[in-house]
């Protein structure tokens, strides 16, 4: 049998989950570093904020660099924002790991392909709005 595949990924409020999705949040602030660079779901706490969707992972970042900005105040740089299925995940404490199977991209709807206007708001009206609180 195949060792199934895990992704780090990270608990964020259901808003700032969807600003990272909408590409308006390129910077997340933490109170601690890691050595950890690559691929990471970003999964929206069970936070009821209108107009985002709670409980659920919903986009993959890179984690490109952490930079130290003081005492115990440190910058992750994100990049490389890629759409996926919304799923339900229950959110943790700092990094934790997701089976990767469970996320499926849609590559046309990604920050280096540039989607166009209605290719976006087809896929946010199929996988998004349904989902929204």
């Amino acid at each position: 049998m195949k060792r199934s595949e895990i992704m780090k990924a990270l608990s964020l409020r259901a808003d700032y989950a969807w600003d990272v999705l909408a590409g308006d949040k390129t910077v997340e602030y933490r109170s601690w570093p890691t050595k950890y660079r690559g691929d990471l779901l970003i999964c929206a706490t069970a936070q009821k904020i209108p107009e985002t969707i709670p409980g659920h992972a919903i986009v993959v970042v890179r984690v490109k660099d952490v930079k130290k900005l003081g005492e115990r105040q440190y910058a992750w740089l994100l990049d490389h924002v890629r759409a996926i299925e919304p799923f339900p995940v229950k959110g943790r404490q700092r990094l934790f790991n997701v089976d990767d199977s469970l996320i499926k991209y849609h590559p046309e709807v990604d920050d280096e392909n540039h989607p166009s206007r209605d290719v976006a708001e087809a896929f946010a009206n199929q996988y998004l709005v349904p989902l929204m609180y």
